[in-house]
């Protein structure tokens, strides 16, 4: 066997959600800050995340946590997540299956009862906070970025589904929080498909027609996900986010959960203190705790954190082949979509 690149993954699931961490093969990624890196990765050089996202080395569902050294010294690494359609700031899940990765591997020394974790990310400084028992991590707390409501109430007209409203917000990614009835939807296992299809499309257009502008940072500008929402019958909030180029989250959304707080903070429904259960469509859950309010610029904006489990389920190396004629993958409409 000979190949010119190999990589090592410890693979995870955050309440069914894949975040595969890349432990070795990736040194660095150019760029002073996180914010440069992610636009590096995004702008300049995307051979690593076409690598490894695409088939036949990947499927659309999951994603890679990308560790690089942090670029603030108050932070323990840097990390960046790399998915199917980009290169992401941030994500819930995937930050609580890195920690999850790197403790119960030894890359960082497992403190019990409780470690912390600081991760420098292009949405700011990120803290998993760690319960960890006999030697396992049993639950991550993460110290979300400011969560904010650029816009309330905004509406789009569309062919298919006549007017839809939606909330613009920001949660560490740009978000359009979209109440499921407003295109007759049911957030149940079996509707995953329909639920994508109609997420990602409606995505295509609020994104060219929103401002998603970070007031701060404008790395982060733009909008990532359709994220849809209901109302359980014991108070939980039923979350589906849609992610391109068709899928939908098996977990709760760490960084959707943050932006709909922000929405029930604007909306003068949430307090600090205030604790709400996100409920996926597979029965995930994390638990999302106002801590306190701020700002982001001038835009109020709300702290936030946000408690799930992982699970280590294989350790994966990864390589090329200088014969492979698909050094960069490929995908096909069958599975990824048009």
């Amino acid at each position: 066997m000979r190949w010119s690149r190999m990589l090592q993954t410890v693979d995870v699931h955050c309440a069914g959600e894949i975040g595969r961490v890349i432990t070795g093969g990736v040194l660095n990624v150019p760029g002073v800050t996180m914010t440069a890196k992610l636009h590096h990765l995004n702008h300049v050089d995307d051979s690593l995340r076409r690598f490894l996202c695409s088939e036949p080395r990947a499927a659309p569902a999951g994603s890679f946590c990308l560790l690089v050294p942090a670029t603030v010294p108050e932070a323990d690494m840097g990390l960046i997540i790399l998915q199917p359609d980009q290169a992401h700031a941030m994500s819930g899940s995937n930050a609580m299956c890195a920690a999850t990765a790197v403790l119960e591997t030894g890359m960082v020394p497992m403190i019990e009862p409780e470690t912390v974790i600081t991760f420098d990310t292009a949405a700011g400084l990120v803290s998993a906070t760690c319960a960890c028992v006999g030697g396992k991590v049993t639950s991550v707390a993460i110290g979300m970025p400011p969560a904010f409501v650029a816009v309330r109430g905004a509406t789009i007209e569309t062919r298919a589904w006549g007017a839809v409203t939606y909330d613009l917000c920001f949660g560490g990614v740009f978000y359009a929080l979209v109440d499921a009835t407003e295109l007759d939807l049911t957030l149940t296992p079996e509707n995953a498909r329909e639920i994508a299809t109609k997420g990602v499309a409606l995505r295509n257009l609020i994104a060219p027609a929103c401002a998603a502008k970070h007031p701060t940072v404008p790395e982060l500008d733009g909008l990532a996900y359709v994220m849809f929402r209901a109302n359980d019958p014991d108070g939980a909030i039923r979350t589906c986010t849609t992610l391109r180029p068709g899928r939908a989250d098996r977990s709760p959304c760490g960084t959707g959960s943050n932006a709909n707080m922000a929405v029930r903070h604007a909306a003068g429904i949430a307090r600090p203190g205030d604790r709400i259960v996100s409920r996926s469509i597979i029965g995930g859950e994390f638990v999302t705790e106002f801590i306190e309010e701020t700002t982001v610029g001038d835009v109020p904006a709300a702290l936030s954190r946000i408690s799930g489990q992982c699970w280590i389920y294989a350790i994966t190396q990864i390589g090329l082949d200088p014969t492979d004629p698909f050094p960069e993958g490929f995908t096909l409409s069958d599975t990824w979509g048009g």
